[in-house]
């Protein structure tokens, strides 16, 4: 009699343990795929994880991230600095004050995956300056609208290699953090300090949903870098507080990592498992007729 080998996709039981009911292997599968980083596709472990209750209550939805090589990338014409210095700068943000009041900055936080750990896209200016795509609005912009067009000044595609993509193609999602210029200096804070009633810039930063492909330009005098989250962490002294804050504001998303065919290879632990997952045994090897990839666990 020739060995077969089986084991439960969801956790690697034996023959023997998957004769419990198949009610009770269905809430036993759903909580044990929570607490995995493994999906319920890909889960053959011989070593199942302790189960806890689900811990995903009042969570905002699950991510999808793509991987960095859907994107395509590319360059265009340079765009100059509007100020030479820091203090030019300033100054034309004290005009704006005195004609428009305070100024209103939209900045994007784009996200894909690389070895399913989350990358932030931001460029590099001079190669020291790190910033997030997006810039100021002009004073009659609609906040959103606006950011879109500022979106694609930064990184919409021109020529040959934009055919096919349309002007302000961004799924602009949630407003992640606020920073405020509470005078004419270059100290942001994300609160409004107490003695400060006419704060002169606010900033926001929002998450951009990338889609499954794209394609993105960066001008000739810029980067465009994919940082890793644990690169940003606790790193202030090589990209300063706001940015190495992202890793705080997205903590309370889950993520889930998909590959280039599109198959979910990893997610954050807590979630349930998908709606109408039934656990089932996987042959890996042999050829047993009993035992068949579309049988519930515990049928005979």
């Amino acid at each position: 009699m020739r060995a077969k080998l089986f084991r439960a996709s969801w956790g690697g039981l034996t023959p023997s343990t998957l004769c419990a009911s198949s009610s009770n292997s269905v809430i036993a599968a759903s909580v044990l795929v929570a607490m995995s980083t493994i999906p319920p596709s890909a889960l053959q472990s011989g070593f199942p994880p302790t189960i806890p209750l689900p811990f995903n209550a009042r969570q905002p939805e699950k991510v999808t991230l793509f991987p960095l090589s859907n994107y395509t990338f590319g360059v265009k014409e340079t765009q100059p600095e509007e100020d030479p210095s820091v203090i030019a700068r300033l100054k034309r943000l004290e005009e704006h004050f005195a004609e428009h009041g305070m100024r209103r900055t939209c900045e994007g936080i784009l996200v894909c995956h690389e070895h399913n750990h989350p990358h932030i896209l931001m460029l590099q200016i001079a190669n020291a300056f790190f910033k997030l795509p997006g810039d100021y609005l002009r004073p009659e912009d609609d906040e959103v609208e606006g950011f879109k067009a500022r979106l694609d000044e930064r990184l919409a595609p021109v020529g040959r290699i934009g055919e096919g993509e349309e002007a302000g193609d961004w799924e602009v999602g949630e407003c992640l953090a606020q920073w405020w210029r509470p005078n004419f200096e270059t100290f942001m804070y994300p609160f409004v300090p107490a003695h400060v009633t006419r704060p002169k810039e606010c900033k926001k930063l929002y998450f951009i949903h990338l889609p499954k492909t794209k394609v993105l330009s960066v001008p000739k005098n810029m980067k465009l870098l994919a940082v890793p989250l644990f690169e940003l962490y606790d790193n202030t002294a090589r990209y300063g507080p706001q940015l190495s804050a992202i890793p705080h504001i997205l903590s309370r998303y889950n993520f889930e990592f998909v590959d280039d065919d599109g198959n979910v290879v990893a997610v954050t632990p807590g979630a349930g498992a998908p709606e109408g997952y039934v656990p089932k045994t996987k042959v890996l090897a042999g050829d047993d007729t009993d035992m068949k990839e579309s049988e519930e666990n515990g049928t005979q």
